[in-house]
């Protein structure tokens, strides 16, 4: 039940902030599809895999790479309209490795219960 609570948090930050900055690009359904895979991918890569053995910063900029390459790639193959998708990928990834920066905090106390000597 935790990770369902976790995966529904992050879904909706995701979903957020790539409908403000990929409205205009795409339809409501493509930035769902963008949102499930990278939920997946960066929650199995990122939050279970990668946070629990290194840091935040390492756990936030790896997210922030692989939202870049996730967005940037689908964007590519779903959206008609691709000017400008780097750069809306860029920031997009930026604002979402960000909003990571603190669900991580809450995976390490939450889910995975981390005990860190700061």
């Amino acid at each position: 039940m935790n990770h369902a609570k976790a995966l529904l948090i992050k879904g909706i930050m995701t979903f957020a902030v790539l409908l403000l900055l990929l409205g205009s690009f795409a339809s409501l359904g493509d930035i769902l599809v963008i949102t499930l895979v990278l939920g997946a991918i960066s929650y199995l890569a990122g939050d279970l895999f990668i946070l629990p053995k290194t840091s935040n910063l390492t756990a936030s900029l790896s997210d922030l790479a692989l939202s870049f390459f996730v967005i940037w790639g689908l964007g590519l193959m779903l959206f008609e309209q691709t000017n400008g998708i780097v750069f809306a990928a860029l920031f997009a990834s930026v604002l979402i490795a960000s909003g990571e920066w603190l669900f991580h905090s809450y995976m390490a106390d939450r889910i995975l219960r981390i005990n860190r000597k700061i």
